[in-house]
C-alpha cells in the first residue's frame, strides 16, 4: 500500500479520493460502520458544504490561524468544492449568507457521491478499522497498527480523525493521541461553536424563544470582539442558535468573566428614533397598562422580564411611565445583557479549537516537518472559523491538499 488515510469524514475523504486521483494506491480505514457520520448531521442535516464568498472572505472567516490556510486555499477553494460536488451528480443552492447546501437538503447525498467517487477512483475503503498506532521508523512512516493488532504497511499516512467535538460519531482525540506520539506538539483541545450557558436565569425562563433579525455583540472589557445580525434562541440553560455559536469561538479557552454578551432587539432603530416610536405608542393608549402594549415591540414572552429587568411594573399605566422610565426600557432593548457563565461540552460543540499546531506542519503540503511521510487534515489541525460552511471546507482545502501532496511525494 502507498497511502493510508485514517478517518473517513470530509477531510478524510477528500485526501483519499485526491491522493488515488495522483496515481497513489490508496486505502482509507474508518473506525465506524459508515463513511461521513459526522457529515450527516452538518447543517441540522442538510450539510452546509462550503460558502460562496470571496476568497478573503475564507480566511477572515477563519478565526484561528487563518493564515496557514492560504496555500490550501488557493489549491482548492470553495469554487473548486462546489465545481467538484455539483460534477458528481449533486446539483446545489447557495442561501441567505451565501451558505451553501444539496438542493436536495439531505446531507446522505453528498457523501453517497463522494462514496462513489472513492470507488471509482480504486480506494480500498475498509470499515469497522479503528487504528491504534501510527507506526514510524528514523524519522518516517511505515505505517498503521490496527486495535486488533494487525499491522498495515505504508509510505505515507494522512491523519483526518477529527477533533473531539459530537465523540459520539468517532471524534475522540485518537488522532491527536497518534500525532503526539510521533512527538508532534499540541495546543490544548477545547469545545468551540458550541451554546453558552449564562449566569442570569431570566434567559432560562425565556426557553424555546427565537429570535431573528437581532444583533449580538459579544464585548471583551467593554471593547467590541464580534457583532452580527441575524437569530438567536433560548435555551434550559441559556442561549444558543448562529448567532451564539459563533461568538463562542471567540470565548473558547478564554476567562469567561471578562466577557459580555449584548442582545439588540431593534438594530434597525437608534436610540433616538426607538424612544420616540415608545413615546408614541404611550401617548396613543394613555389608560392602558404598559405590559400591554409592548408586544408591539418585543415578543409577547420576554415583555415581563425586560420590565423586571428595568424595574418597572407591567401594570404601570401608560401616562404613568416616567421619561426616565421610558429611557431605561429603550436602554434595556437596544442593550439587552447577558453574562457568559460557561460554554457546552464536546456533545454540544460543532468544532474543536486547538490540535495539531500549525508551526509543526507545512502548509503548502499538509505534511509533518518533522516525520517523512505522515500527512494531516481537517479538524485534526490547530485552524476553526466561524458557521456558515466554513469549517467544512477548511476539511476540504485540507484533505486535498494533504491527498495531493502524499501522492507526489510517493
Amino acid at each position: 500500500m502507498d497511502v493510508l488515510v485514517i478517518g473517513g469524514g470530509p477531510a478524510g475523504m477528500m485526501a483519499a479520493l485526491t491522493a488515488a486521483q495522483g496515481g497513489a494506491r490508496v486505502t482509507l480505514l474508518e473506525r465506524n460502520e459508515k463513511l461521513g457520520k459526522k457529515l450527516y448531521i452538518t447543517g441540522k442535516g442538510r450539510c452546509n458544504l462550503t460558502n460562496a464568498c470571496d476568497s478573503e472572505e475564507l480566511v477572515r472567516s477563519t478565526v484561528r490561524n487563518g493564515r496557514f490556510l492560504y496555500s490550501a486555499y488557493a489549491a482548492f477553494d470553495n469554487r473548486a468544492v462546489m465545481e467538484m460536488i455539483e460534477g458528481l451528480g449533486v446539483p446545489l443552492k447557495v442561501e441567505r449568507g451565501n451558505r451553501v447546501f444539496p438542493q436536495s437538503e439531505h446531507a446522505s447525498d453528498i457523501t453517497r457521491a463522494l462514496t462513489r467517487a472513492l470507488e471509482r477512483a480504486g480506494v480500498a475503503v475498509r470499515l469497522r478499522a479503528r487504528v491504534a498506532e501510527v507506526l514510524a521508523e528514523q524519522g518516517a512512516v511505515r505505517g498503521v497498527r490496527l486495535s486488533d493488532g494487525q499491522v498495515l504497511e505504508a509510505d505515507a499516512v494522512i491523519l483526518t480523525t477529527g477533533g473531539m467535538s459530537y465523540p459520539v460519531t468517532g471524534s475522540d482525540g485518537d488522532g491527536h493521541r497518534m500525532a503526539a506520539a510521533q512527538g508532534v506538539a499540541l495546543t490544548p483541545c477545547t469545545p468551540s461553536l458550541t451554546p453558552v450557558e449564562t449566569a442570569q436565569d431570566w434567559p432560562k425562563r425565556l426557553q424555546g424563544l427565537s429570535l431573528k433579525n437581532v444583533r449580538l455583540t459579544l464585548l471583551k472589557k467593554g471593547k467590541k470582539r464580534y457583532s452580527e445580525i441575524g437569530e438567536m434562541l433560548f435555551t434550559h440553560f441559556g442561549v444558543s442558535g448562529p448567532l451564539v455559536l459563533t461568538a463562542s469561538t471567540f470565548l473558547s479557552g478564554e476567562d469567561l468573566g471578562l466577557y459580555t454578551l449584548q442582545v439588540d432587539m431593534k438594530p434597525g432603530l437608534d436610540a433616538q428614533k426607538l424612544d420616540e416610536r415608545i413615546y408614541r405608542d404611550l401617548e396613543e393608549a394613555p389608560n392602558r397598562q404598559w405590559g400591554n402594549i409592548l408586544p408591539a415591540l418585543l415578543p409577547q414572552r420576554m415583555v415581563g422580564e425586560v420590565l423586571a429587568l428595568c424595574g418597572i411594573a407591567p401594570d404601570t399605566l401608560c401616562h404613568q411611565v416616567t421619561r426616565e422610565q421610558r429611557r431605561a426600557l429603550g436602554e434595556r432593548i437596544k442593550a439587552l445583557e447577558m453574562t457568559p457563565a460557561a460554554l457546552r461540552g464536546w456533545e454540544e460543540a460543532i468544532i474543536t479549537r486547538g490540535g495539531v499546531r500549525c508551526g509543526e506542519v507545512d502548509p503548502k503540503t499538509m505534511a509533518a516537518k518533522a516525520v517523512k511521510g505522515l500527512f494531516f487534515a481537517g479538524e485534526l489541525l490547530d485552524v476553526d472559523a466561524v458557521t456558515g460552511g466554513f469549517n467544512l471546507q477548511i476539511a476540504f482545502s485540507t484533505g486535498y491538499t494533504a491527498g495531493k501532496s502524499a501522492a507526489e511525494a510517493l
